[in-house]
């Protein structure tokens, strides 16, 4: 046990000094229990700031047994594969014809969705080279595909434009190819017959599945969110939601019950299903964005949530700070639109009086489009960092606690609208308006990516 002592003192080329937490709260706390090893790993320096344990100092300590378990813990893996950001590349997974809108990886990391503005959804399978599992044609496309999600068996996909329809089908078929109503039944599932009367203009930004996967929620630009029964294939709750589109919706936990709802409005709310009354009413309203919320992400635990903003940040929430009213945001000194122009400078000194977040996050752009924000990974972070995409063809990666940007990766010539980290592996993919699917990881042997070959696309206009 003495030569592991010292070893930890003499082997000190991996890690650097940090500051202490900026974030004074639970969820520092929180953090610090799911991504960090036992406490008498941890060396001090000159009494104040901890160092960072190495992948050696680990590795020593769990071969002599310095824990007394034998093994490493979810924090301790959580510790080590955290250190392994996933920055080296990039790898081109794909190129598609028109602006890639999303990506997202399957809950197991199996699977990986990217879907396109020219109607182009392909399921990739990740553990055999990257092959197209589905290719999928959207059926009564609108403009772009705007979002998709997989069932929790990941027997079927949901797919959104700006139209009223949800469009679900079957990926478990045997058939590559999945053309809408001739190789594979696209259903759709209306959501225009509550009492919605511009059919044509209706579009959904935002779709997800519940975790027993019986339920859909959606949101729409005509103020409102959308629960769809599927076993009961019918539309079981309209709520209008807010006074501008609804960019952003998803469930705050596996229970189903509470939802979180991000707008136009600038406003991020909280609906209980088990006590909505005919009003409409939110179980609460959390202010402090200046702008347009573009996206919303749970941390899983029904009380922390992330939003990415218009006023080009990102901000973390807990409900336990909402209010029943919102607070009154500011009054616009400038006129503006961030689908084609700048962020203004007076936009980007001000900050909400009335702010009710835990911490904000700058540094990325949230121009052009509904730009998404995500939790790193549970299992293999620990959720430490916060990841985006950005107008400026980035993904940011932002430490949870401390605010910092720790990483940017720079490889697209264009918007990054989505982005997804690999649930267990140092693996980011990140889907871009310059068409292509990008793959990064931690660089294990050093090898260099090839060049980046692109081909010329058609273009097209894009404004969501």
């Amino acid at each position: 046990m003495n030569w592991l002592k010292k070893s930890l003192r003499l082997c000190e080329e991996e890690g650097a000094f940090t500051g202490p937490p900026s974030l004074d709260h639970e969820i520092s706390q929180l953090t610090k229990i799911r991504s960090e090893p036992i406490e008498h790993l941890t060396t001090i320096s000159n009494g104040e700031h901890k160092r960072p344990v190495s992948t050696f100092h680990m590795l020593a300590a769990r071969e002599c047994n310095y824990s007394g378990r034998g093994r490493f813990s979810s924090a301790d893996k959580c510790h080590v594969l955290s250190r392994y950001l996933p920055v080296n590349g990039p790898y081109i997974v794909d190129q598609m014809d028109s602006c890639a809108y999303v990506s997202q990886f399957s809950s197991d990391g199996s699977l990986l969705v990217a879907a396109s503005q020219g109607s182009e959804i392909r399921i990739y399978n990740v553990e055999n080279r990257w092959k197209v599992h589905k290719d999928i044609r959207a059926k009564s496309l609108r403009w772009t595909i705007t979002d998709t999600c997989l069932s929790p068996d990941q027997r079927y996909l949901v797919y959104s434009s700006m139209s009223p329809i949800l469009h679900i089908v079957n990926v478990a078929s045997t058939a590559t190819e999945s053309l809408a109503n001739v190789m594979d039944i696209h259903d759709g599932l209306d959501l225009s017959g509550a009492g919605d009367d511009d059919y044509d203009m209706f579009g959904v930004f935002s779709v997800k599945f519940s975790n027993d996967g019986r339920e859909l929620v959606a949101s729409s630009n005509v103020e409102s969110i959308y629960i769809f029964d599927l076993e009961a294939n019918k539309l079981a709750l309209k709520i209008v939601a807010h006074e501008a589109d609804v960019n952003s919706v998803c469930f705050a936990d596996a229970s189903g019950h509470l939802i979180y709802s991000g707008g136009d409005d600038g406003f991020c709310k909280v609906w209980d299903r088990r006590c909505l009354n005919f009003k409409d009413k939110p179980a609460g309203v959390l202010t402090g964005h200046l702008e347009g919320i573009t996206y919303i992400d749970s941390r899983r635990d029904g009380r922390y949530f992330i939003s990415n903003g218009k006023d080009q940040s990102i901000k973390l929430w807990d409900i336990r700070k909402m209010t029943s009213k919102p607070f009154r945001t500011p009054k616009r000194s400038y006129n503006w639109d961030y689908r084609w122009m700048d962020c203004p400078k007076p936009l980007r000194d001000t900050k909400h009086p009335n702010d009710q977040s835990l911490a904000t996050y700058k540094g990325h752009s949230v121009l052009r489009t509904l730009i998404r924000c995500h939790f790193s990974p549970e299992h293999s972070t620990g959720q430490k960092y916060i990841y985006t995409g950005s107008n400026d063809g980035g993904v940011y990666i932002y430490d949870l606690v401390t605010t910092a940007l720790v990483a940017k990766v720079d490889h697209h010539e264009s918007t990054v609208r989505d982005c997804s980290w690999h649930p267990y592996y140092p693996t980011l993919i990140s889907s871009s308006w310059d068409g292509l699917i990008l793959r990064c990881e931690f660089p294990e042997n050093g090898e260099t990516p090839p060049p980046l070959r692109r081909r010329s696309r058609r273009r097209r206009r894009h404004l969501f």
